[in-house]
């Protein structure tokens, strides 16, 4: 298993700490500015509805900011980050509603997030280096969102390729233009 985050990266015990402590309140503003990369209807109901299967983009999203979160504090392994990120990156890299940039930008919410909510502890223990570690690790998550993403919509653009190709060769075929002798 390939670790993402280089050693220099690693966080000492003091920020990670902290942003255990703070844990479930980073989650929560996470979860909302995610939502609210939506349509304001649509942001409500996935806010609301609770249900995995009548609100499967609520879920995806809901399950996988704890994990990724997680995977900041620890080593960041590849496959871990890979299988929570790729669920609701595949889900953004269809909606036509997002660019690539806002459809990977909701990983770098959380550095405002963190700074927001852990502000007077950063200024107080004097922890910034620790924070740009912390948000260095921020950045390699959304990079390797954005190379999900791009797998994505190179997986939709082949797609839509081979749709029109075929229809092409049917029209060909129906117009007995195809010798099929061949």
């Amino acid at each position: 298993m390939e670790d993402m985050c280089p050693k220099e990266y690693q966080l000492n015990v003091q920020i990670e700490n902290l942003l255990t402590e703070k844990k479930a309140v980073i989650l929560k503003k996470w979860f909302e500015l995610v939502i609210e990369t939506y349509p304001s209807d649509t942001a409500i109901f996935i806010k609301r509805e609770k249900d995995p299967f009548a609100n499967p983009v609520g879920n995806a999203i809901y399950r996988a900011l704890e994990p990724l979160f997680d995977e900041l504090l620890n080593k960041m392994d590849h496959e871990i980050i890979t299988s929570f990120l790729d669920p609701v990156i595949r889900i953004r890299a269809v909606q036509t509603m997002f660019t690539p940039s806002q459809a990977t930008s909701f990983i770098l919410f959380l550095k405002y997030i963190v700074r927001e909510i852990l502000n007077k502890e950063i200024s107080k223990n004097n922890i910034y280096d620790q924070l740009l570690k912390f948000e260095s690790k921020i950045d390699e998550l959304c990079l390797a969102a954005f190379d999900i993403y791009v797998k994505c919509r190179e997986k939709i653009y082949d797609i839509k390729a081979n749709e029109e190709r075929n229809k092409i060769y049917s029209a060909f075929a129906r117009a007995g233009l195809i010798d099929e002798s061949l």
